[in-house]
């Protein structure tokens, strides 16, 4: 025996041993930024103000849009009619105003630990503990979300139930047929969060990567499509004298007060391509500023994550028979593991290209991230939880200003091809179980 072959199992720990002590470092650098935040004499939280002023404004019969009615506050509620009578028992006693930090944690852990598993081999306490740290540090996203106490959090838990839902608990389910009706919840759940922000609206359309037959995936659309649209039909029939003042606030006609127009600030790719217009003296052309803002989605976003999926169903044995959609419903059947994995990777990537994704909205980018990273490689995993966590977490610890910069959105897409260079590389087999026949 060679003393290299005694020196192989060193070797091998190794990776296991770094990356260990890398992600120690970096959940303790997040512990600390979070206690930093909790101990600075800085009044947060806000926008559970705003929202929790909304809903007292309503059960006074005062018109919560117009800013003057909600005591404490110069910002707008942004939110559908129907939502101050959902928001209004959690805005009870002012009890969520005042503890809202202690229950968003608690609801960020539940977020990390209700995610599902993409890949059969591994599970157990150090994925979950992964998921966490990632809804907890990614992208500084919650950090924002517990400064301003928005209401993220909720859709954030939402995400991820609806992702339990869609997915299951992992590809075994999914080769088992995990029941439909499921799936229709997950759906649903999904439709409605989106209802919540409506510029978030496009990720349903990743449902068509599901395994599913092409019948049933429009069926999961449809539903989802309905589940957002109810809130707003909900809000124009019941809530028909609220309805026309949430149309003017969201679209900035309420003169003197604080608007949500798409140009306010946010690290999004739709004010990077503003500030590239203004840069070039065209930023009275919209046209223009559309324009740089779709070519910015396809060449970072949309254009790689097309090329590596169709890369991905010529290269595993896909048939060549049949038009390109046909060829990629079957390669999805037969290989639900990675059906799986595209399906969070093309919610990320609509996600990402959102016109408004303001600072706190990375943290449901960091929920849909947390699905992929818990079996990366360990060097992919090392950069991601660099570009995700560390050098963001280390920003903020130093004081760095994050907001009014595109730092959140370069971590966001430096982490989206990480993930996307792993998924090209990773090798792929047709999974056994597709040969019994198609799921249900």
């Amino acid at each position: 025996m060679t003393e290299t072959s005694l020196n192989l199992p060193v070797a091998r720990q190794f990776p296991r041993i770094w990356l260990a002590r890398l992600t120690a470092l970096v959940a303790l650098l997040v512990l600390v930024n979070l206690a930093i935040d909790s101990s600075s004499g800085v009044k947060f939280g806000w926008d559970v103000r705003v929202n929790c002023a909304a809903v007292d404004a309503h059960i006074e019969g005062l018109d919560p849009y117009i800013v003057d009615n909600l005591k404490g506050t110069k910002l707008s509620y942004p939110y559908l009619p129907v939502t101050l009578d959902i928001f209004r028992p959690l805005c009870s006693a002012g009890f969520l105003a005042g503890h809202y930090r202690g229950i968003y944690l608690v609801l960020a852990v539940l977020c990390g630990l209700l995610l599902p598993g993409l890949d059969m081999a591994r599970g157990g306490a150090r994925e979950a503990l992964l998921r966490v740290l990632c809804a907890l540090g990614a992208f500084v996203g919650f950090e924002w979300t517990l400064a301003s106490g928005n209401f993220t959090i909720f859709s954030g838990l939402l995400t991820a139930v609806a992702l339990a839902l869609l997915l299951g608990r992992g590809p075994r389910e999914l080769q088992q047929g995990e029941t439909f009706l499921m799936r229709l919840a997950g759906a649903a759940v999904l439709g409605l969060l989106t209802s919540f922000k409506l510029v978030f609206f496009p990720v349903l359309a990743a449902l068509y990567f599901l395994p599913q037959p092409r019948h049933r995936k429009f069926i999961l659309i449809a539903v989802a499509a309905v589940a957002f649209v109810l809130p707003i039909l909900i809000s124009s029939v019941f809530y028909a004298d609220l309805f026309p003042s949430w149309l003017n606030a969201v679209s900035g006609k309420i003169p003197g007060q604080h608007s949500v127009a798409l140009n306010e600030t946010n690290p999004s790719l739709l004010i990077l391509s503003f500030n590239l217009a203004e840069q070039l003296g065209l930023v009275q052309c919209k046209p223009v500023v559309f324009a740089l803002y779709g070519l910015a989605a396809i060449a970072f976003v949309l254009a790689p994550f097309a090329l590596s999926v169709s890369r991905a169903v010529r290269d595993q044995g896909a048939p060549d028979k049949g038009w390109p959609l046909e060829r990629l419903d079957r390669w999805l059947m037969d290989h639900p593991h990675d059906a799986a994995r595209v399906t969070v990777l093309a919610m990320y990537a609509l996600y990402l290209c959102s016109p408004r994704l303001k600072e706190y909205a990375f943290f449901e980018l960091a929920i849909y991230a947390a699905v992929l990273i818990v079996d990366l490689p360990s060097m992919a995993m090392a950069a991601f939880l660099a570009a995700a966590i560390l050098i963001p977490t280390l920003a903020s610890i130093s004081g760095s200003a994050i907001e009014g910069t595109f730092a959140q959105l370069i971590a966001g897409l430096v982490c989206f091809w990480i993930l996307l260079a792993d998924f090209r590389a990773r090798p792929r087999l047709c999974d056994p179980a597709s040969a019994s026949g198609p799921q249900s």
